[in-house]
């Protein structure tokens, strides 16, 4: 992608790889936007400022386009003949990082630019008591671990609220709940207008039908069982309600008076709505991921603590989880990363002083301070939860260096591109084995517990495979450890296909290795499954033998390779072998045992080879 430059140019712009997903547009109000930045822009000034923070003028449009847009090329919003060309307020449409969610807002943007222009400090947020020195207490009850198991609050006096400020509040908040917070599933926040309310809170969980109040934007008491019949027909609501309508028990926020501050993650109560006229703001995110709610509650409070009484003031709140343990919120979650200042010109091309790096991080929001050592100390914010390595620290360091002010030169090295050796000598495999009329098979890393261990006669010692600690199903509990669970699973699928049955697969097994700083590895293996009315044990052996002469382990008459007795419950006794190679063992083949077919729903016999290839890289 290019953009023209005011100097006749064309400046590359650089791709940054930020997070997943689509990036998040945000719709700004140009002259607001100029207010916040305290000067105007041409929109190409503005585009150039843009590109050089690391976000992307999309559009540059108008209400009363976007007005047409939505309701249709042919139709006028209601009243658009009432405004005039000249009076219709500009809108910039701005392409933000998917995990920037501190640039999600007016706020957050205007402060960033400011702060990146050097025409303002880097805000320090702080916590602050309330006044009367009794912080607001959220206790959770123990039943809210079966539906939505964490929440954090804080409070923000004294905001000052117009309507622009209104309206930034509540599309933060929209905007959050479609990113980070994952449609609500993960995160969902409520707001509420303290003045309105009386502390202690509570968080509990109850029948649907013992949960009365009146929603937002309703006149009547719902309880909850009718408001999620009712909301049905809801466009906006009716995709929230999945998340918690299979409960049991449904969330519920209560103040010491028993007025319902929300139903999460679906609506708030009426009595507690936010207006202009709020000054006290009480914000709580109930949660099934507690780090995102830490997040999602840090970016709403530094966001728009800036229009406290105190600005970047916050006052925390008290919770006791479902355990009984106390805690506060927010947690700032302020942390230092240390970055070597060497890794970061070898990172960026460029090379420049520790101090200079200092004071460009400084442009991004980021204190930095040189230790004794000659290391960055990077003092993280609780707006940039995107920083979490020191390749972050880099791309900072470029971005305010200016992309456009790195020399390009040519790489000092000629390399050639290549695959990876085990790649390319694992084609080789598929190769001469499919020459040998085998079909090849491509089956899932993941399998169920049961298929990798019992429905093949083997044992869990507890350290054979690596567990998904919170799998989706039942057929995604453990990493597979042998292939030949899931080619079993596809010839029992296929049983009724023409004999022989010839399958293949080259895949990677994932083993528990302690020695490595994960806890496993990865190994490239190679299964030859042969079926027919007869075994075929001497197929899979004439495999065995093929591939052994053309990897060139066999040299003169040696086969490059020797058999021993194996005892794997998994195959016929009798029919079976390990394959020794250089005093290790490398694979196995035999019969599969009657048992194991059975359940795996096959009819007819089967002969396997299942083989190590890495160790035979190096014949």
């Amino acid at each position: 992608v290019h953009a023209q430059t005011e100097g006749g140019r064309r400046s590359q712009r650089p791709v940054l790889l930020l997070g997943t997903g689509a990036m998040p547009t945000v719709n700004l109000n140009r002259d607001q936007l100029f207010a916040a930045l305290g000067r105007t822009y041409t929109e190409e000034e503005f585009d150039e400022l843009c590109f050089e923070f690391g976000i992307e003028l999309d559009e540059v449009t108008s209400e009363k386009q976007m007005s047409s847009k939505f309701l249709g090329a042919g139709e006028a919003a209601p009243g658009a003949s009432a405004i005039d060309e000249e009076g219709d307020d500009v809108i910039y449409k701005i392409d933000i990082p998917a995990n920037r969610y501190d640039l999600l807002c007016m706020e957050g943007i205007a402060k960033a630019l400011n702060v990146f222009k050097g025409t303002s400090p880097v805000p320090a947020f702080q916590l602050v008591e309330p006044a009367d020195g009794v912080r607001q207490r959220m206790t959770q009850r123990p039943e809210t671990m079966l539906v939505r198991p964490f929440v954090v609050c804080a409070v923000l006096r004294g905001v000052k609220f117009d309507q622009a400020r209104y309206n930034s509040f509540i599309d933060l908040q929209d905007k959050l709940h479609q990113n980070i917070c994952r449609r609500r599933t993960l995160v969902a926040i409520g707001t509420h207008d303290l003045a309105t309310l009386k502390g202690p809170f509570t968080y509990e969980a109850l029948l649907p039908e013992d949960i009365n109040f009146v929603p937002l934007k309703q006149t009547k008491s719902f309880n909850a069982k009718e408001l999620v019949e009712h909301y049905k027909s809801d466009q906006k609501l009716k995709h929230f309600l999945h998340i918690i309508e299979g409960s049991v028990v449904y969330p519920v926020i209560y103040d010491a008076n028993r007025t319902v501050l929300s139903l999460p993650p679906i609506i708030n109560g009426a009595h507690s709505a936010i207006s202009l006229d709020t000054r006290d703001i009480f914000i709580e995110c109930t949660a099934t991921d507690l780090n995102k709610a830490k997040i999602v509650l840090n970016t709403v409070v530094t966001m728009f603590s800036q229009h406290s009484e105190t600005p970047f003031a916050v006052e925390p709140v008290d919770v006791v989880d479902a355990m009984g343990a106390e805690k506060t919120y927010p947690d700032f979650m302020t942390r230092v990363v240390e970055a070597d200042p060497q890794y970061i010109c070898k990172r960026i091309g460029v090379e420049l002083e520790p101090q200079k790096m200092a004071d460009l991080l400084c442009r991004m929001q980021l204190r930095t301070q040189l230790g004794s050592d000659g290391m960055l100390q990077v003092e993280v914010p609780p707006t940039r939860s995107d920083v979490l390595h020191p390749c972050d620290i880099a791309e900072d360091v470029a971005i305010a260096y200016g992309y456009n002010n790195i020399k390009r030169t040519i790489p000092p090295v000629t390399t050639v591109g290549a695959q990876q050796p085990l790649n390319h000598f694992s084609d080789l495999v598929r190769q001469e084995v499919a020459m040998q009329g085998f079909s090849e098979m491509l089956t899932w890393i993941l399998c169920s517990h049961d298929d990798n261990f019992a429905n093949v006669l083997r044992e869990d010692a507890g350290k054979s495979a690596a567990i998904v600690a919170n799998p989706s199903s039942l057929d995604v509990q453990v990493v597979r450890s042998s292939l030949l669970p899931g080619v079993l699973k596809a010839m029992g699928a296929n049983k009724d296909a023409p004999l022989p049955a010839k399958l293949f697969e080259v895949g990677d097994v994932v083993l528990i290795d302690d020695d490595k700083d994960v806890g496993a590895r990865n190994c490239r293996r190679l299964l030859v499954l042969y079926s027919n009315v007869k075994a075929g044990f001497e197929v899979v052996h004439g495999v065995l033998d093929r591939m052994m002469t053309i990897v060139g382990a066999a040299k003169g008459g040696d086969a490059g390779y020797t058999v021993e007795p194996a005892a794997e419950p998994t195959y016929f006794p009798g029919r079976q072998a390990y394959i020794v190679r250089d005093g290790k063992r490398i694979g196995v083949f035999g019969i599969v045992h009657p048992d194991v077919l059975s359940k795996f729903d096959i009819v007819n016999p089967c002969s396997i080879l299942e083989l190590d290839l890495e160790p035979l890289m190096s014949a």
